[in-house]
């Protein structure tokens, strides 16, 4: 076991842990990264698929808002790349495959004038909540005490309205609607601008990919630190004092005057603390759980679809793949489709053998694009919640009353310790972009104390 020293010892590279450790080490400050992988980049991966190409088995978006994934996007010299788009999209329902163009699917004329005045509702509602603080609301306590799903059961009355309703859930959450609380997602709307912000393609937040892959961001991160960032070192047990802390790995020891912890909230709480965490911190750890993903690419020689006047985009309510994209490279050869397996059907498809997965994910392809979407040259897959060092995607979500109860205690320092990740973000809560900003705001407190 080695001992080490520093300013600031920073558990987990992800994108959170990684910013933090960049702000740090900008400030002049000694910083170690403790990484339970034998890699960077914590939700984001990338997997090649041959001549020097990759799909990205993990996070991949940006969009026009996120100005902070943006910008150090432009600060390590990557480039992105729009996502494809053009063409008809396919929404299927109760058996029934619709093609259509735009973001939402053509339906009744009742069901597609619900949804607009649903979507602009929930819009002025999230108006009303205060990123920062959610929990402090006005009406908090009597959003936080209903589930997304009991609100839609009360104001949404057409059933295809409802379907659209939930397959925003699944596509953005990764979960159910009867998992979340409303408060939840009327805070997320708000931190990402608008409910359009979130679904929308073009000018929301599945605009645009990085080429080569958004992993790119993290190592890029991890070659400025050097030898800060200790791989397959997971953190197991933290030591705190009011003003110093020692984490221990199975690797190395790091003894440090604060400490960044970048993880979801449920793994954050895996931690042995020594002190133990207050109930509430310890309580947010039990409540708020991870979204549920399996990721899926199927692999062709060229994306056939194009030429058939399909964009790739798939939207459906039957399941149990719910949203598809054409994830090919820039130069679109060769030709990837995206397949999302989301909440409850994750869940189940994460406990099947890997074949089986496959299976289920082909038969669905084949569905909408037919019988040569039935043979690809090659198919890879991530399900997130079979991951150690994850247990799911895309990001935390929480539950009715955990924001009232337990939201106080999510972004609060204990003692030495700090909290960043994806899930403690203000803006773009949940995506990279939140990620980094969440980063840098812990690295900004962690400084702050070292200054003062």
């Amino acid at each position: 076991m080695r001992a080490l020293e520093a300013d600031v010892v920073v558990v987990g590279a992800g994108l959170a842990g990684l910013s933090a450790a960049r702000r740090i080490k900008q400030a002049g400050r000694e910083v170690v990264v403790l990484e339970a992988r034998d890699r960077v980049g914590g939700r984001t991966l990338n997997e090649p698929i041959g001549d020097g190409k990759i799909v990205e088995i993990g996070g991949q978006w940006v969009g026009p808002t996120q100005h902070r994934a943006l910008s150090a996007i432009e600060d390590l010299g990557l480039e992105t790349f729009p996502t494809y788009g053009e063409g008809r999209n396919l929404f299927e329902r109760r058996g029934r495959i619709r093609s259509y163009r735009g973001t939402i699917p053509k339906l009744n004329p009742l069901a597609l004038a619900e949804t607009g005045v649903v979507i602009a509702r929930i819009n002025r509602m999230a108006r009303g909540v205060d990123p920062e603080a959610p929990w402090a609301s006005p009406e908090a306590g009597r959003l936080d005490s209903q589930t997304f799903a009991s609100w839609i059961g009360r104001h949404v009355r057409t059933a295809a309205a409802r379907d659209l309703m939930k397959l925003a859930i699944w596509a953005v959450w990764a979960a159910e609607p009867e998992d979340i609380s409303l408060l939840h997602v009327l805070f997320y709307v708000r931190s990402a601008g608008s409910f359009e912000d979130l679904i929308d393609t073009e000018g929301g937040a599945q605009d645009a990919r990085v080429v080569g892959g958004a992993q790119l961001i993290s190592l890029g991160l991890a070659d400025a630190l050097g030898d800060s960032v200790e791989l397959s070192s997971p953190a197991r047990r933290i030591e705190h004092r009011p003003d110093s802390v020692a984490v221990a790995s199975d690797a190395v020891t790091v003894t440090a005057r604060r400490a960044i912890v970048a993880m979801p909230p449920v793994l954050a709480g895996r931690l042995v603390y020594d002190p133990a965490l207050p109930s509430i911190r310890d309580g947010l750890t039990q409540r708020m759980a991870q979204g549920a993903v399996v990721k899926c690419m199927a692999i062709y020689p060229e994306p056939f679809w194009r030429a058939e006047g399909l964009s790739g985009q798939v939207t459906s309510s039957d399941g149990p793949v719910s949203v598809i994209y054409d994830n090919s490279p820039p130069d679109g050869s060769p030709g990837v489709l995206l397949a999302f397996l989301e909440g409850r059907a994750a869940r189940r498809a994460s406990g099947l053998a890997a074949p089986e997965r496959r299976e289920l994910v082909i038969g669905c392809l084949r569905r909408f694009f037919g019988d040569r979407a039935g043979a690809p040259d090659a198919y890879v897959e991530k399900a997130w919640p079979n991951d150690e060092w994850s247990r799911g995607c895309y990001g935390g979500f929480m539950p009715p009353g955990a924001w009232i109860e337990n939201g106080p205690a999510l972004r609060k320092p204990i003692g030495p310790i700090h909290w960043a990740g994806a899930e403690t973000a203000v803006v773009w809560n949940g995506y990279m972009d939140g990620a980094i900003s969440a980063g840098e705001r812990a690295a900004d407190d962690a400084l702050s104390a070292l200054a003062g």
